[in-house]
């Protein structure tokens, strides 16, 4: 776990660096200079590029992760990349030529108080296609294990472009519509910077031949095509289906309460751009002892800090959203809990998700997926447009939907790999979690709502830090705090 801690550090600075930047944008800058009408087309169209994504990349950013560990020479290696590089124009190129027929399909899905979505729909290609690249890009660098620089593009490039761009508006240097055309071009910008980057790490010369195992290249490919997109439909279909049902404004309102709840998961995020290559590779040399260790370590260490984290923004959520400008902000706390739980349960599945989709069992992430992709659906439908929960409905769709499916993975890779994440620590933890939680989640200092929020948390930091480290959760944040300790 060494290489796995020294870059998930780096990646978890950057990616808490990430979220404080798009924590500011989005409780303070985009509530106050781009108001919630055309916060929530951003929104919108976001998601609508990421539900199309997977579509466009053809899988191609997981079968680099899957494969390439797998061939040994740098000739078989070339051939591989020459042919992956191109799949995504195969999906790419026949959807430019056909948009205008997707643009008319948008509109037909939206009312007309949300009419102003229908001269931006070419922004969601752009963006789609962009972002494809990416992480067929980032991927590249993953292999080579050099993680760092594309997380920083991913977690950091756009954030800190959006704050750069608010702040135009804020001082009318830039128009509300040439903010969403200036960050389209940033997507863009970013992709050919992750290109540069990845061509740096490693150069393949070009050859027109294909891999011994072309075909199931492409099968695996298929496979996570399909799955992907099953994937972003979970992630996006919500706020791209609150147009069709309520004001645009709802999506930015709903989109705040989703990333405050989405916070605890950035250690995830960060581990995980290493552990993917990682677990590939101890797959792909059989190495069934330290795939089993990367599994508990990684679950253990993820739930200790997505704990830390979930119980720092719920135990404050009410406290936060009273300091939002516009109030039509307040009342997201559900959408924050359940958002947030979810989240914690997949950090406590550890590189469950990577086991699965780079091993031999990786078309059951098809069924999965596409599960996955009609329960929310019909979920959403059910509690959000027949029921009228609002958007807690969709917080308890995606919330249902979740955790059904990761028990089944919990159980699938217990099943298939005769292991599970659990350790003689993690009943502790879960312990600790739920103790502090209901002793500090339905009380609130009776001050102003920073310094209720600045006393709770340093009660929480302290209880939680002290009672992890004499407790011996985690071996390696244990020898993290002593070196930092003895610096």
């Amino acid at each position: 776990m060494g290489i796995v801690f020294k870059q998930s550090f780096k990646n978890s600075l950057i990616i808490y660096l990430g979220f404080l930047v798009g924590g500011i944008n989005t409780i303070i800058f985009y509530p106050r200079f781009l108001k919630s009408e055309y916060y929530g087309l951003v929104t919108y169209l976001l998601s609508a590029s990421n539900l199309i994504m997977p579509l466009t990349a053809l899988g191609v950013h997981f079968t680099i992760i899957k494969f390439f560990s797998s061939y040994k020479t740098k000739e078989d290696q070339d051939k591989f990349l020459s042919v992956v590089l191109f799949f995504p124009l195969i999906i790419a190129i026949p959807l430019g030529f056909l948009w205008d027929y997707f643009h008319d399909w948008i509109l037909t899905k939206i009312p007309e108080e949300n009419a102003v979505i229908a001269s931006y729909t070419p922004v969601i290609y752009i963006v789609a296609i962009s972002c494809a690249y990416f992480e067929v890009f980032y991927s590249w660098a993953k292999v080579q294990l050099h993680s760092v620089f594309g997380n920083f593009l991913k977690e950091l490039w756009n954030r800190a472009v959006v704050m750069i761009l608010l702040i135009a508006v804020m001082f009318e240097l830039i128009s509300k519509p040439e903010f969403i055309y200036f960050l389209t071009g940033a997507y863009v910008l970013r992709t050919l910077v992750m290109m540069l980057y990845a061509f740096k790490l490693y150069m393949p010369r070009i050859k027109f031949a294909l891999p011994s195992d072309f075909i199931e290249v492409v099968r695996y490919s298929l496979y996570i095509l399909m799955a992907g997109s099953a994937g972003a439909i979970l992630l996006d279909i919500d706020k791209v289906m609150i147009p069709g049902k309520d004001t645009i404004e709802t999506a930015a309102y709903y989109s705040v309460a989703v990333f405050i709840g989405s916070f605890i998961e950035a250690p995830s995020r960060a581990m995980k751009q290493i552990l993917q290559p990682l677990t590939s590779q101890t797959l792909n040399e059989k190495n069934d002892k330290e795939l089993h260790s990367l599994y508990k370590k990684s679950s253990i260490n993820l739930l200790l800090i997505g704990g830390f984290f979930f119980l720092l923004i719920n135990c404050n959520v009410s406290e936060l959203f009273h300091l939002m400008p516009d109030k039509g902000y307040v009342g997201g706390e559900l959408v924050v809990l359940l958002i947030s739980l979810v989240k914690l349960y997949n950090m406590f599945l550890g590189n469950n998700g990577d086991i699965i989709n780079t091993s031999k069992f990786y078309k059951v992430t098809l069924p999965i997926g596409i599960g996955m992709a009609v329960m929310v659906y019909l979920l959403n439908k059910l509690f959000y447009f027949n029921l009228d929960f609002g958007t807690d409905g969709l917080a308890i769709a995606t919330f249902l939907t979740i955790f059904l499916f990761n028990t089944v993975k919990l159980w699938f890779v217990c099943w298939k790999f005769k292991m599970s994440p659990f350790t003689d620590k993690t009943v502790l933890i879960l312990l600790i979690i739920i103790g502090l939680f209901f002793a500090f989640y339905f009380w609130d200092f009776n001050f102003h709502p920073i310094i209720n929020i600045i006393l709770k948390s340093i009660l929480i930091i302290i209880v939680y830090c002290v009672l992890s480290i004499k407790l011996k959760i985690s071996n390696e944040i244990n020898l993290l705090v002593k070196r930092i300790l003895k610096i």
